[in-house]
C-alpha cells in the first residue's frame, strides 16, 4: 500500500478528508505537509490527533530520506487547486488560474462538468476551460 493511501485511511478514521500531501522546503527546513478538510472546518484538536496517528506510520515508512518536520493543517482559505476534485469542492469560490498557453483567468468558479471548468470573469463573462489546459490554480479571498 502507498503511504498516501495509508494516511488517507487514518484521516478518514477521525472524520476528516485528505486534501493534499506535499514536501516543502522553508527556511532550510524540510516539511512534510498533510492538508485535511471537513465540512464544518478543521479544529486544532483534530490536527493534533491526526499528527499522533500519522507519526508512528512515518517512523516505519518515511516520506523522504533525511530530516523533516510533519505539519498537519487545513489547506486554508487560499489554497492550491491540483485535482478535479479540488475544483469541484471549490465551486462558488473565487479562483485564479493560468493555462499552459499563458492565459490568465480570475473570477467565481461556477461549475465543473467532466473535465470542463467554468469560471465567471469580470472582463469576459463566463469562460469554459479544459482542466488539462490549466497549469496552476488557487482559490483567493477578496478582503
Amino acid at each position: 500500500m502507498s503511504l498516501e493511501r495509508d494516511i488517507k485511511k487514518m484521516v478518514e478514521s477521525i472524520g476528516l478528508s485528505l486534501y493534499d500531501t506535499q514536501i516543502l522546503n522553508e527556511n532550510e527546513n524540510t516539511i512534510y505537509r498533510v492538508s485535511v478538510t471537513a465540512s464544518g472546518g478543521v479544529t486544532l484538536d483534530q490536527c493534533a490527533e491526526l499528527t499522533h496517528l500519522i507519526n508512528p506510520l512515518l517512523d516505519v515508512t518515511p516520506p523522504m530520506s533525511g530530516e523533516y518536520r510533519l505539519e498537519v493543517s487545513s489547506p486554508g482559505i487560499e489554497r492550491r487547486l491540483k485535482t478535479l476534485e479540488h475544483f469541484a469542492q471549490s465551486v462558488g469560490e473565487k479562483v485564479s488560474f493560468s493555462t499552459i498557453t499563458k492565459e490568465k483567468f480570475e473570477g467565481e468558479l461556477l461549475s465543473v462538468n467532466g473535465e470542463e471548468i467554468t469560471v465567471l470573469t469580470k472582463e469576459e463573462g463566463e469562460q469554459k476551460v479544459s482542466f488539462r489546459a490549466i497549469s496552476k490554480a488557487k482559490t483567493y479571498f477578496e478582503w
